[in-house]
């Protein structure tokens, strides 16, 4: 039995998904060919644009899901992420199995909750998929309803979100050793997170103490009750490099967008403002996510980028695809320079 009812929590985040946009059944089936149409001419200009290879569909499928799907096909990346992990802490001393049962139920109302929120967020990921095949995810419904909140063109803004997706999707299988280093890197990450059972009563004294401060303006949300010093040091340099990929596809998908997207201001414009704009509960949810950090990874890594490019061209800052350690610090996000420094010195 898992440490997470993982069946379980798919139940929880099914009832909890929102209903999609009303759309007719012919208008669903022409925004699936849409979609579908967009990734395969979002592949060339990416590729020319960021200079890196493209991959094939047989390395990383696109697949066009609804927000159910995209659930499912997360959740079991999540099990294959994180399984081996809670295995490894619990390996020399395991809890009995009424204890075991009532943790995997419940996490599983834990992991379902999220995943019942993010669903209808998300416009397209690229999954990585830890002992699976990665592929590129678009979620049709959270398009449509983006592109009628933006009320932005419906081509265009279906072409611009596949730009971005596609530059994860080269970044990710392009950059040979990069999918299996994020990978490595957050399960040694979550194994440093997660306490020793021992060390449980601790934790939560500690999280109790930390609850005022929680949804501060800049936080780090739910991640800041269970973190020290040091492995906040070691989160802060795991997502400079989620910084660096996200604020990479948004240059790239910028950069490319003129060329082929008419309306990308206005699409640039709505959207930034459609980040910032959330308010109520849905911000409150956002900060205990930590997804308003999210939203700075974007800002900082564009940041980084446009910096970099500016000091040594598009082919110097592809440096920084050259191995672990040519990836930037949290330090170094912010101060794109050091890392010029360093790398090109």
């Amino acid at each position: 039995m898992s440490f997470v009812d993982w069946s379980a929590a798919g139940k929880v985040a099914h009832r909890l998904i929102a209903d999609g946009p009303a759309v007719s059944l012919g208008e669903a089936h022409a925004a699936v060919e849409d979609l579908r149409d967009a990734a395969e001419r979002a592949r060339g200009p990416v590729a020319e644009t960021a200079r890196m290879p493209s991959p094939s569909s047989a390395e990383s499928p696109v697949l066009i899901v609804d927000r159910t799907v995209w659930t499912d096909i997360n959740l079991a990346s999540t099990s294959a992420l994180l399984d081996p992990v809670i295995e490894q802490v619990f390996a020399k001393k395991q809890p009995g199995p009424v204890s075991r049962a009532v943790s995997a139920k419940v996490g599983a109302a834990e992991v379902g909750a999220v995943f019942g929120f993010v669903a209808s967020k998300v416009l397209g990921q690229f999954d990585i998929a830890p002992g699976g095949t990665p592929s590129l995810l678009l979620v049709a419904p959270n398009i449509v309803a983006t592109e009628r909140e933006l009320h932005a063109d419906p081509t265009d803004f279906r072409l611009w979100v596949c730009l971005h997706e596609e530059t994860h999707r080269v970044q990710l299988t392009g950059v040979p050793w990069l999918r299996e280093h994020m990978i490595e890197r957050t399960r040694a990450l979550m194994l440093d997170l997660v306490p020793d059972p021992d060390q449980l009563g601790e934790r939560v004294q500690q999280a109790a103490r930390a609850l005022p401060g929680l949804l501060r303006e800049g936080g780090g949300g739910l991640a800041d009750l269970v973190t020290t010093a040091e492995q906040r040091e070691k989160m802060a340099d795991l997502t400079a490099v989620m910084s660096l990929m996200e604020g990479h596809a948004d240059v790239v998908m910028d950069d490319v967008g003129p060329q082929v997207v008419p309306s990308v201001a206005e699409i640039r414009r709505k959207f930034t403002a459609r980040r910032g704009g959330s308010g109520g509960v849905d911000r409150l949810l956002r900060r205990l996510l930590g997804l308003d950090a999210k939203m700075r990874q974007y800002r900082d890594g564009a940041i980084f980028v446009r910096a970099v490019t500016e000091k040594v061209g598009i082919d110097g800052f592809n440096e920084v695809w050259t191995s672990p350690e040519t990836l930037p610090t949290a330090r170094e996000i912010e101060n794109p320079a050091d890392w010029v420094a360093r790398v090109h010195s």
